[in-house]
């Protein structure tokens, strides 16, 4: 990978795991915002490096690429918010589940165990990485329409005619 797509890559994977894991702001993934953000920012920081438009090609490409550093980030964002918040969630999980009498010991047990320690981060970390590998290269192409800059144009002034020797 080249210097000049690592720096966006990098930008917009941050952009999208950081605001994935934080626990009020992440309300703007339910429709995939942060994680075509991403994307869009991704594109729109190759396309700033550079003079020549950007390829759509390349926005994808590069938005493909943000999205798997971006659940690599909410992973490793979300696992010390999960450790402070987690008790309290547990305490949440346990008066729900004690008011659902009808759930079968086998789901039961299997929340609790997701809940306690890294498993709902694992499995955070599984559905960000399905979804910002589909969603981010999405945001890529619509970063890549957006801020494509226009070629220079050719000049239409004809060259100057030579000197004739007087």
């Amino acid at each position: 990978m080249s210097q000049a797509l690592l720096q966006p890559v990098l930008f917009g994977g941050l952009f999208m795991g950081v605001l994935s894991a934080l626990p009020i702001i992440s309300l703007g993934n339910c429709c995939c915002l942060w994680v075509t953000g991403g994307g869009v920012v991704t594109a729109y920081l190759i396309q700033h490096g550079r003079p020549d438009p950007i390829q759509l090609g390349e926005g994808a490409f590069g938005g493909f690429l943000s999205g798997i550093v971006g659940a690599v980030v909410y992973a490793v964002v979300s696992l010390p918010i999960q450790l402070v918040t987690g008790p309290l969630q547990r305490g949440m999980m346990d008066g729900l589940l004690e008011s659902a009498a009808d759930v079968p010991p086998e789901t039961r047990e299997m929340i609790e165990s997701l809940a306690s320690g890294g498993g709902a981060v694992l499995v955070g970390f599984v559905i960000m990485l399905a979804v910002g590998m589909v969603f981010s290269p999405l945001g890529g192409l619509l970063g890549a329409l957006i801020f494509r800059s226009t070629p220079p144009a050719e000049s239409t002034v004809p060259p100057p005619a030579p000197e004739l020797p007087a």
